[in-house]
């Protein structure tokens, strides 16, 4: 398809946008309200064609009704500024996402990163926190064994014998990257080599999740307002000698696969299947927006200092990944990247959001 799609010539793209549409579009967990380009704030000043990247990944996995459309994002000779401008408003229709219910259009928006974190093949008097690949009997034991049973109890623990990928020093290191999903591990080798590897999600144990903020905003730890990774970590390197009873109040466990980074430069494969953009991509919940959508995002990033004031973040993202925690109609999930300030950024992130969704013309799902 991608051989015939740099073939295709788009047909010229009108100076002013067509008419917008007029149906409202039900999805399992929202409905699409249809508005004009103006109502997306902010959508003039945005740099578009640094979302265009991510848009034509998605494409390399199209889904039901954007087959035409993406051939047409193919087949874009120039993407530029001005010429992506076009093309997004002359293919695509804005809706607001909604509750089903009407109710309020008012989201949260966190954010997630790719963590950089030192480990060992072996396991040493520092590194003895393992990371696992998944046990043979995952998909027939529904749900698995919790977290606390799989680092207590012999029968949990006897089915994850050998399936360690790694060792890491901190048991919070583990816990990011299963709260994130992947991450990247400078890793040195049973033979002192140092290498740079990836480990990407392979599964959790079908547990539910529970946020340890939120456990430690009910044990009076600080109010839910100062909930954040940094508060997380500050709070348990002061009271170390309760960090497992923390770590086991979220049952779920996830469980890893190991991949070469080929190149620095490309994320981790998100949900859809292809990798993700730094800024650009974001984690929805699928009952509400399908992957591979474009979403506008009118939000926020947290305050530089404590106390200070939110920096407007409203820009063109696309719907790639998913999470266990982004569940609901105006729900996302920002994806920072990796690297200085992600870290930072990611932990801290927990803003009011609104969703408008970018669909192709007269495509209903």
């Amino acid at each position: 398809m991608l051989a015939a799609c740099s073939t295709v010539s788009p047909p010229p793209i009108p100076s002013e946008p067509p008419a917008p549409a007029t149906l409202v579009i039900e999805q399992p967990k929202s409905r699409w309200v249809p508005v004009d380009w103006d109502a997306l704030p902010g959508w003039a000043d945005d740099q578009l064609v640094l979302a265009w990247p991510a848009l034509l990944r998605s494409c390399t996995r199209a889904a039901a009704g954007w087959e035409a459309v993406c051939a047409q994002a193919q087949a874009l000779n120039e993407p530029n500024e001005a010429a992506v401008r076009a093309w997004l408003q002359r293919y695509l229709s804005p809706y607001r996402v909604e509750p089903l219910d009407g109710s309020s259009a008012d989201g949260l928006l966190t954010a997630y990163y790719e963590p950089l974190i030192e480990a060992r093949r072996l396991p040493d008097t520092r590194f003895r926190v393992p990371l696992y690949r998944a046990p043979a009997d995952l998909a027939q034991r529904r749900p698995y064994w919790t977290r606390a049973q799989l680092e207590t109890l012999p029968a949990a623990k006897s089915a994850l014998k050998g399936l360690e990928i790694a060792y890491v020093a901190d048991p919070l290191d583990a816990l990011i990257l299963q709260i994130q999903g992947s991450g990247r591990l400078l890793l040195t080798e049973a033979d002192g080599r140092r290498r740079l590897v990836r480990v990407a999600f392979a599964g959790h144990n079908d547990q539910p999740y529970r946020s340890v903020g939120r456990w430690l905003v009910d044990q009076g730890a600080f109010p839910l307002e100062q909930a954040s990774w940094p508060a997380i970590k500050q709070w348990a390197r002061a009271h170390p000698q309760r960090v497992t009873e923390m770590l086991h109040a979220n049952p779920r466990y996830v469980f890893f696969r190991e991949e070469p980074v080929l190149d620095p430069s490309v994320g981790p494969v998100g949900a859809q299947g292809v990798p993700l953009t730094p800024g650009r991509s974001i984690a929805v919940d699928r009952g509400s927006i399908p992957y591979g959508t474009p979403v506008w995002i009118a939000s926020s990033e947290p305050p530089l200092q404590p106390g200070g004031e939110p920096r407007p973040l409203r820009r063109l993202t696309v719907a790639q990944d998913t999470g266990g925690a982004i569940v609901g109609a105006v729900r996302g999930d920002f994806f920072w990247g990796w690297g200085e300030g992600a870290e930072e950024l990611a932990g801290r992130m927990k803003q009011p959001l609104k969703m408008w969704v970018l669909w192709p013309r007269r495509a209903v799902p």
